[in-house]
């Protein structure tokens, strides 16, 4: 499947901003499964630097500095991107979680352990257990979790904000694509299993009937596990299904901290608005 992916982020400024600097992961990374064919960003205002390199992960950064005084920002990234579907094995040809640690790479074996954003929380062990009971596959055992995870949790974009502990997230059963990504690392990652943070893009359908809105989309956040002979498997708690050629991938890390998208410093600008617009669409 071949995508176009459209990410415009707007900052309008109270008060003008007389320096700039900002650290975008928006380019889609190359990857077995994932061609980017062209990606290209524009700016308002033009910045005085621009430049590119790649995170401790591998993900692309790109960076600008805008040295003259402006009221805003605007940011926009278009991709075209040829996506593959993932090849997943079947569930009883995964090796039983109990081994994933001991078999686990010294690169995968980086991503067990806790992080600022998915911490080691013992509630959330226990109430992950009955996903891994001894003997079963790590992957009957990630899906059962992912199941769990969307079954019991209400998707809610008022409820938390990027700095909300897990444990609030957990004790409200509230959240978004970020939380309940975090939420099933951390779970995960409690059991012995390597879990990363993956960033991207999902496109999503209009419902039977209604016309698709352009810029309806939103970047979006899923988990990885590392299953010992297959590598990284993908799964999007959000929704309970497993990743195919609909998502993008951006970058992945510990956390959403390692691959937010934007993050910037300011001279000036006293109060700030946020606008944002995404839409990702099938071109063929």
């Amino acid at each position: 499947m071949i995508l176009d992916v459209y990410h415009w982020t707007e900052y309008r400024y109270s008060e003008p901003v007389l320096l700039s600097r900002h650290q975008l992961h928006m380019r889609p990374r190359e990857l077995a499964h994932q061609r980017v064919l062209s990606t290209r960003f524009e700016f308002i205002p033009d910045p005085a630097v621009v430049s590119e390199h790649e995170d401790y992960f591998g993900n692309k950064i790109t960076t600008f500095l805008v040295e003259e005084a402006h009221i805003g920002t605007h940011i926009k990234c278009l991709s075209r991107v040829e996506v593959l579907p993932r090849e997943v094995p079947p569930d009883d040809e995964t090796v039983r979680w109990e081994k994933v640690r001991e078999l686990a790479g010294k690169e995968a074996a980086e991503f067990a352990y806790p992080s600022p954003y998915a911490p080691w929380i013992e509630e959330l062990r226990e109430w992950a257990k009955p996903s891994f009971p001894k003997g079963r596959t790590v992957l009957a055992g990630a899906k059962d979790l992912m199941r769990r995870i969307q079954a019991e949790f209400v998707f809610d974009k008022t409820a938390t904000s990027v700095s909300t502990p897990l444990s609030e997230v957990f004790r409200d059963k509230r959240g978004v694509c970020q939380d309940f990504t975090h939420l099933q690392i951390a779970c995960l990652r409690s059991h012995g299993i390597p879990a990363r943070y993956m960033s991207g893009y999902f496109r999503t359908l209009p419902l039977p009937g209604q016309p698709k809105r352009f810029g309806a989309d939103a970047s979006h956040a899923w988990g990885a596990f590392f299953a010992p002979g297959h590598g990284w498997i993908e799964l999007d708690p959000t929704n309970n299904r497993m990743v195919n050629d609909e998502y993008v991938t951006i970058g992945w890390g510990r956390d959403y901290g390692d691959v937010s998208l934007i993050r910037g410093s300011l001279s000036g600008g006293g109060d700030h608005s946020l606008f944002l617009s995404v839409n990702v669409e099938s071109v063929g």
